[in-house]
């Protein structure tokens, strides 16, 4: 009776039993993954991580850019205002050709407009004129100039407003 029940089993459900089932093993004991699949992570990661940094570097300079276009921007209302308030002229850098201001004061009447000028992010100094070394720094007029790293063209300048 037992054998007809299971022939009987085995032909409705197909020719394995419950125990062939029981037997079978559905999951895999190894356990890790392949050398290829390591290769292929490893190879993902290393291109995002280019990409974020690529993205960040470029981050960075635009923001330098931007500080420095504030700071010259800053100088330039200084120099105005210098011009207004101590009798119409502009200051001059006191080393003339190469060297920028460090500090706007008006001598009389004795007002500090800008006791600090600002310095460019990296060190670089700012420039009087189009060219470093060139002063456009006169009594009359000025043009102050910086360099910037991400821009075209990579130079920003401000010149007198009266």
């Amino acid at each position: 009776m037992k054998s007809q029940i299971s022939n009987l089993k085995s032909q409705i459900f197909g020719r394995l039993t419950v125990s062939d089932y029981k037997s079978k093993s559905i999951h895999n004991d190894n356990y890790g993954f392949t050398l290829l699949e390591l290769l292929v992570v490893i190879s993902i990661i290393t291109v995002l991580i280019a990409m974020g940094l690529t993205s960040f570097s470029s981050a960075q300079k635009k923001g330098r850019d931007a500080k420095r276009k504030s700071d010259i921007k800053e100088v330039q209302s200084a120099l105005e205002q210098y011009y207004s308030v101590c009798g119409y002229a502009y200051i001059t850098p006191a080393g003339g050709g190469n060297s920028f201001f460090t500090a706007i004061n008006c001598p009389t009447p004795p007002i500090s407009i800008m006791p600090a000028v600002p310095v460019d992010p990296q060190g670089t100094p700012y420039y009087c004129g189009p060219t470093p070394g060139a002063s456009n720094c006169t009594t009359s007029s000025y043009t102050v100039c910086t360099g910037l790293e991400s821009e075209s063209p990579n130079y920003f300048c401000v010149s007198n407003q009266q």
